[in-house]
């Protein structure tokens, strides 16, 4: 995102909230991969398993589901975008200023703090989001419990109240608290580096390019700890009674670590087209608000 001149609060938040509905709409096709991968049951010796990687899975799902089977679940994180973009971009705002110094530069571990900062402020429309989500990803036609998010809140709800929404969120912090950090730090240290090679003129591929590399950096850190949050969302209720430990006990016990990632190529094939595609909607989404209601100062700069 452009970090020149102080768009206005509403600006940005709609332009956050178009960014991450761009993001949604190029990367979930990618996610749902991810999450079937993820919640998969176990091998066990002789048997074959339910997907051999990412392309297999891709070629089960549309085979059965059709093209649109790529695409379940989209309708809560569609719903939750704006307000999470936004108040992530909020939290680094703020985080900006808790943790800068007197110089105006912020250092690498300044930015990676103030970033992680913000991944605690989107946790709380995040989890719910998620969880129902990773519900209706890996159901497959034929056998589908839930007709829709609304089934999945009600059915949640029912069985454990607003607790059973929020399943995953210690989960959900211990991913976003260090991949915020390091998205934010990275997204900002290439933009700062591009800067200083162009004369402070920064056009959109540059843009593009920091923020696809910060998605994947942020994807590195962040599978291991969201392969536990997939396989905790969509666990049956007590069956990890102490939450993220009992499942990461279980997986290394039965899988080993390499498990922790499961799923990653789907990941890394979506990280940076999706955050190549939230960088152009914020940027085309300011410029578009920019245009049809300008500020005081640019109506004054174009009379």
């Amino acid at each position: 995102m452009s970090t020149e001149g102080k768009p206005d609060p509403i600006k940005y938040f709609i332009s956050g909230g178009f960014g991450g509905i761009c993001t949604v709409l190029t990367g979930h096709p990618l996610d749902t991969l991810k999450v079937r991968l993820q919640t998969m049951p176990s091998v066990q010796p002789g048997q074959t398993p339910m997907y051999t990687g990412a392309w297999d899975c891709a070629v089960k799902t549309v085979k059965r589901e059709g093209f649109l089977g790529l695409y379940k679940g989209m309708g809560a994180p569609i719903t939750g975008v704006a307000p999470i973009f936004a108040i992530s971009f909020l939290g680094f705002g703020l985080g900006k200023k808790i943790f800068a110094s007197n110089s105006e530069t912020l250092t690498p571990p300044q930015l990676f703090c103030a970033g992680s900062f913000s991944g605690i402020f989107t946790a709380i429309i995040m989890v719910p989001g998620e969880r129902i989500k990773c519900i209706l990803q890996i159901q497959e036609s034929g056998n589908q419990k839930y007709k829709g998010p609304i089934s999945v809140i009600k059915k949640l709800y029912s069985e454990g109240g607003v607790k059973s929404l929020y399943k995953g969120t210690c989960a959900t912090l211990l991913r976003d608290i260090p991949a915020c950090g390091v998205y934010f730090m990275t997204y900002e240290l290439l933009v700062n580096y591009q800067k200083e090679k162009s004369g402070n003129n920064i056009n959109m591929l540059n843009t593009i390019f920091a923020g696809g590399m910060a998605g994947i950096l942020n994807w590195l850190v962040a599978m291991p700890p969201d392969v536990l949050k997939s396989r905790l969302q969509t666990a049956p209720e007590n069956m990890y009674p102490r939450g993220v430990r009992d499942v990461f006990l279980r997986l290394y016990r039965e899988e080993g670590l390499r498990a922790l990632y499961s799923g990653v190529t789907p990941v890394m094939l979506r990280a940076f087209p999706a955050n190549a595609a939230c960088f152009l909607g914020v940027e085309f989404g300011l410029k578009t608000l920019n245009i049809l209601f300008p500020t005081k100062s640019e109506k004054t700069e174009n009379l």
